[in-house]
């Protein structure tokens, strides 16, 4: 079971009410993540055989308990005074709690077909600015309301990137081009297939899931 995401198909657009059946970019995404999540389903669905079942499940903005991305990069940003809300934090996501993630690829090792790739999130969605609002807050923290315009953000996350890879500069970009895109650009996903052909069904809600948030260390 390879842990796939939208982003293999993500070259910087909208993505809206998608399910599986939705393309590959016809060219190679100008996002390194996406083009190498790409490649890498598609070698894995090709080794699919009759006695090799091969499938890759594709969540969306996984989240949770034990979360050491998302949630600590956020409220690093916070604490050094670099949050910025893109757009206002308007863009439509889909997301996955990680216990549903968990039960998909139980689903998958008994009822999965190899070749196939299943979208799996919380069949909710949100805008980034209430998730991530409702994310922070479960650490009894809040984010500030600086904000840029979605354009700009993506502009300077493209400029940063250039930067960090002409000059000798430590560590990654403040403000990936990646992720300026991704944060604004709706992304709302249907699960019909994995409902369907898995049993699949979230087996925790949004509000479930922020509820059941333990404080991160310090």
């Amino acid at each position: 079971i390879f842990i796939g995401t939208e982003a293999a198909l993500f070259y910087g657009q909208h993505m809206r009410d998608i399910d599986e059946s939705y393309p590959y970019p016809a060219s190679t995404s100008p996002y390194l993540y996406s083009s190498t999540k790409c490649e890498a389903e598609k070698l894995v669905l090709r080794s699919a055989a009759p006695d090799f079942a091969a499938l890759s499940l594709r969540p969306r903005f996984v989240w949770g308990r034990g979360d050491r991305t998302i949630l600590p990069e956020i409220l690093r940003a916070i604490d050094q005074g670099a949050f910025f809300w893109l757009g206002g934090g308007r863009a439509q996501t889909s997301t996955t709690h990680i216990d549903n993630l968990s039960y998909a690829i139980e689903l998958s090792l008994r009822k999965g077909r190899g070749g196939e790739a299943y979208f799996v999130t919380d069949d909710e969605t949100h805008s980034f600015r209430e998730m991530i609002s409702r994310y922070v807050a479960t650490q009894n923290r809040s984010v500030p309301d600086n904000s840029l315009p979605g354009w700009l953000g993506r502009f300077l996350g493209r400029a940063m990137e250039r930067t960090w890879r002409v000059l000798p500069l430590q560590g990654a970009p403040p403000l990936p081009g990646f992720a300026a895109a991704v944060i604004t650009r709706d992304c709302v996903i249907r699960i019909d297939k994995a409902r369907r052909e898995l049993g699949y069904r979230p087996v925790i809600s949004v509000a479930e899931g922020m509820r059941d948030m333990p404080r991160l260390a310090a």
